[in-house]
């Protein structure tokens, strides 16, 4: 009803009211001198969240607050909203990871000082993914893409939805698989968490649906970075759904070899190996990323079905892993991919951990394992 509303903004709709859940206290203590970013002489950074509790922010926090090579500044509960406050974190942190929402994200990066080229900022909210100033925080989509991140001081980390997407149909576009032009439908289903504090709220009480379709307009707002990212000339038609369990993430990809893939890709036997193929090639030297083996008898002697029949959503929960499921009929001509992965974790405060790891020149997996 009214509180599931509230919570729409956090998956996808602005016009929907978010409500603010109050803050946890954290002990304040002076800020850090500012530091350079890590290198062998350099053994900390400083690090500052904005907006550390919100549902993302808290998530960063817990993967940030054991590590010996991070320095995190707390602002004092009073402060988190004070401009000045902020500016002056902002601007003695070797980075700042945003975890707020658009319009907040916005005028936090203009809290960098005009001289101040050595902050890096990470933005988790929607405002920057497709400025061409920012890179997008995908490192696993090419070679090129994780050096841009390397080498950038401002990083916008990719949508939950969108995450699951790109990685499907980037490398397949990119491989000459799938038509830039195809006319593409996804579906995904995402655990509560992802609606925030609010929604979290609904589903955490004792009256909740136990299942919810949503988007109903087709303008959500992952859309754009979902085309610009993909290689897709325009976005997909998308339906997400959320369901009653806290986190995880299923988003899947139909396509039909005659309208939807190169012609010279969709001739002669075996394009659902091909597809699979072109997928395990693209991500054969990733971490993070892995896709399994092709087709339903496959994962069932894998143990990769519940009760043998069902892909759980949950399965990746609290790591920033991703995996990538083909499964196809070449009599019907028709494929499906999807992507698994924790909407809490790649589809946020992970994969912010590692476009920061990737920023300061460490270990991508550090505090991710």
């Amino acid at each position: 009803g009214r509180r599931f509303a509230r919570a729409g903004a956090a998956f996808g709709y602005p016009m929907l009211s978010l409500l603010l859940a109050s803050s946890p206290s954290f002990t304040a203590r002076p800020l850090p001198p500012p530091r350079a970013r890590c290198t062998p002489d350099v053994l900390m950074a400083a690090v500052f969240i904005d907006g550390e509790a919100g549902t993302t922010g808290l998530q960063v926090r817990g993967r940030l607050s054991t590590r010996d090579d991070i320095d995190l500044i707390t602002l004092p509960e009073e402060s988190r909203k004070d401009p000045a406050a902020r500016a002056e974190a902002i601007n003695k942190a070797d980075a700042v990871i945003l975890c707020l929402p658009d319009a907040a994200a916005i005028e936090a990066a203009a809290l960098v000082a005009a001289d101040n080229d050595r902050t890096v900022l990470i933005d988790a909210s929607t405002a920057h993914r497709t400025n061409a100033e920012w890179a997008y925080g995908f490192p696993e989509l090419s070679g090129a893409q994780r050096s841009k991140i390397a080498a950038s001081k401002r990083i916008a980390n990719p949508g939950c939805y969108a995450t699951g997407f790109i990685s499907l149909l980037g490398p397949l576009v990119g491989a000459g698989a799938v038509r830039r032009e195809a006319r593409l439908v996804t579906s995904a289903v995402s655990g509560y968490s992802g609606g925030g504090n609010p929604l979290i709220a609904v589903y955490e009480g004792a009256e909740h649906e136990p299942w919810g379709a949503y988007g109903f307009s087709l303008s959500h707002k992952h859309l754009p970075e979902m085309a610009a990212f993909s290689g897709l000339d325009r976005p997909p038609i998308f339906m997400p759904a959320v369901g009653d369990f806290a986190q995880g993430m299923v988003v899947s990809v139909p396509l039909h070899y005659d309208s939807d893939l190169e012609p010279a890709f969709a001739e002669g036997e075996g394009v659902g190996e091909r597809l699979h193929a072109a997928l395990a090639a693209h991500y054969a030297d990733e971490h993070f990323v892995s896709v399994m083996s092709l087709g339903e008898e496959a994962w069932k002697e894998e143990g990769l079905l519940e009760r043998g029949a069902f892909l759980r959503p949950d399965a990746l929960n609290d790591s920033n892993h991703l995996q990538i499921f083909v499964y196809c009929n070449d009599a019907a001509r028709t494929c499906v991919v999807a992507a698994r992965l924790d909407n809490l974790g790649k589809g946020a405060s992970g994969a912010a951990v590692q476009n920061l790891n990737i920023a300061l020149g460490l270990d991508e997996r550090t505090s991710l394992e």
